[in-house]
């Protein structure tokens, strides 16, 4: 039978068998290293909010206002691949681009430093 990837769209490499995540959008179980991970970095204070909250803030007022720094949210993000494509997350692409393994957001930095 034919492969459509190398790798069977898994990097476990060696490893007989990889603990299952769950997906965070749809609560598939999707093994660990076929999953398409995101780390999101978030605000707890929205930027519309921030300024309030440091003129009202005891804590912002006594370090100084310019150096204070509004708790974040660190969250990781497993998607099972159906729901990563459904979200635009990862996107279909053509039998020779999907040997490509450049990740496309450097190449769009690599060039925006170029010009």
């Amino acid at each position: 039978m034919t492969k459509k990837r190398r790798n069977n769209g898994r990097s476990k490499h060696g490893r007989g068998r990889v603990k299952p995540v769950r997906c965070s959008n749809c609560s598939r179980c999707v093994p660990k290293d076929k999953a398409i991970k995101r780390f999101i970095t978030r605000s707890l204070v929205d930027s519309a909010a921030l300024r309030d909250v440091t003129d009202h803030s005891l804590v912002a007022r006594a370090v100084a206002p310019e150096v204070y720094v509004p708790p974040k949210m660190y969250i990781k993000l497993h998607y099972c691949i159906s729901c990563a494509i459904h979200a635009h997350i990862v996107r279909v692409r053509k039998k020779e681009t999907r040997r490509n393994r450049e990740n496309p957001r450097a190449r769009k930095r690599n060039n925006n430093y170029k010009r």
